[in-house]
């Protein structure tokens, strides 16, 4: 298989990533109790981990997968606060959302290295070239 169609492949669970991220922090909000307390702000760096690990494993570059997201997390609730009425924005959730983002890239880095340890010190994305 060649290089293009496997880095479309690569890419598709942190684009998949992104769009849960969009539908979690602008659809209606459902209510309702939570199962536990603060589990909102576990869900706001969950959806903001998730993208930067999906996206950094399919190697996108760490800086500008970084920059978006965590410019996105206060943008987010901006919009929340004052486009959605069903919505509210949070200073917290940005907080939550920040430390996603720095989630997402600390386990990015800690996969990767677990990976070139196993593949005896070499990046095996580069392997043969």
């Amino acid at each position: 298989m060649s290089e293009a169609p496997r880095r479309r492949r690569s890419l598709l669970p942190a684009g998949v990533a992104l769009l849960l991220q969009l539908v979690v922090l602008y659809a209606p909000s459902g209510g309702g109790a939570a199962p536990f307390p603060y589990v909102d702000k576990l869900v706001h760096a969950s959806v903001f981990a998730l993208p930067v690990l999906l996206g950094l494993l399919a190697r996108l570059p760490l800086i500008p997968v970084a920059a978006v997201l965590a410019l996105h997390a206060p943008v987010s609730e901006v919009v929340q606060a004052l486009l959605l009425p069903q919505r509210s924005g949070d200073p917290w959730d940005a907080v939550a959302d920040l430390a996603g983002v720095a989630l997402g890239v600390l386990t990015a880095r800690a996969v990767a290295a677990r990976s070139v340890r196993r593949s005896g010190g070499h990046d095996p994305h580069t392997a043969g070239r």
